[in-house]
């Protein structure tokens, strides 16, 4: 729903008492914050979203009858994911589920004592979220979505699909800084330099593509920030404009139109979200639930997108792939 009605819909929210006596009522229905940094029409958002209830579901907790799931929209923008999260906290929500940086960062600024599960955030410890990954402490835990050591994988899956390759520039977006000391290594092993394109906003993810594509052979690498995720088409459409081959870091890019993509399983993820929302509706304290890695990745390559860009797959990583897209 888009935000000015989920506000109207918390006007009448029951106000709740503390965590641990609401804990004790297994009679009434729970409710669920969910921050998602997106729109409501983006078709991935409703699958993972579809991928929570479906988790809940099977752990016996059904939407609208046990627990309901209120949804608030921020498109990537903090301001707004921090007034959605304000939100949930004066309504009295059981749990809040935030989704990436934008919206662990919100909910953390909202409450230090409302139950936090975040989903697909990729350096919880660095960015404060969590005292550690084994002890997280406070409010908060949840699901990382990757390994910072990753982007070694995606240099290296780049360089085989575009092996002319010379430059490699990393879309970057601030706070995902900590990816370039191991892009700077992995650049130095494959004999490329390694640029930065800071982006804030969709004219700058534009323009750094155009400076990109200016000085071929290049190739590019778009890190997981919701910013580009929202922005996924224009990034496309740049690409091709440009001749720039680029690998994302979910299965969605690949089936949309991008070259190659190696992450992992966002819905999974949502799915195995549930579990901790449960358990911390079930009484468990957020801070005594370790942080949970990834389990699963898959490689997805479009060979339309391939052709268009006048690149040959090699069949060694063909063979490796999940999944083409023809």
């Amino acid at each position: 729903m888009r935000r000015r009605k989920f506000l109207g819909g918390l006007g009448g929210a029951l106000v709740m008492g503390p965590i641990a006596v609401r804990a004790q009522q297994p009679d009434r229905v729970r409710r669920i914050g969910v921050l998602m940094a997106s729109e409501p029409d983006d078709p991935q958002t409703q699958a993972r979203l579809a991928g929570l209830a479906d988790g809940l579901q099977k752990l016996g907790w059904q939407v609208g009858k046990d627990v309901q799931i209120d949804t608030a929209w921020d498109g990537g923008s903090l301001e707004r994911a921090t007034a959605n999260a304000k939100a949930f906290v004066d309504s009295n929500v059981d749990v809040i589920v935030a989704n990436g940086t934008i919206g662990i960062a919100a909910a953390r600024k909202a409450t230090q004592s409302l139950p936090i599960v975040f989903a697909l955030v990729g350096n919880p410890v660095g960015s404060g979220d969590v005292e550690s990954l084994a002890h997280p402490g406070g409010n908060v835990t949840g699901f990382s979505a990757y390994e910072p050591g990753i982007i070694g994988k995606w240099l290296g899956t780049l360089k085989e699909i575009a092996p002319d390759t010379k430059r490699m520039a990393i879309l970057l977006y601030p706070e995902y800084e900590f990816f370039l000391d191991g892009a700077a290594a992995a650049g130095a092993a494959l004999g490329v330099e390694i640029t930065q394109a800071m982006c804030r906003d969709a004219r700058a993810i534009e323009s750094a593509i155009a400076e990109i594509g200016s000085k071929p052979p290049a190739a590019l690498i778009v890190l997981p920030v919701p910013l580009f995720a929202a922005n996924r088409n224009l990034i496309f459409q740049a690409a091709a404009a440009h001749r720039v081959p680029a690998i994302y870091p979910f299965r969605y890019y690949a089936k949309a139109g991008g070259l190659i993509s190696y992450g992992i399983d966002t819905i999974d993820i949502y799915r195995r979200t549930a579990s901790y929302v449960v358990r911390i509706l079930r009484g468990e304290k957020p801070g005594d639930l370790p942080v949970q890695a990834p389990t699963k990745y898959n490689l997805v390559i479009n060979l339309k997108t391939a052709k268009q860009l006048g690149l040959k797959i090699p069949p060694m990583l063909l063979a490796r792939a999940d999944e083409t897209i023809e």
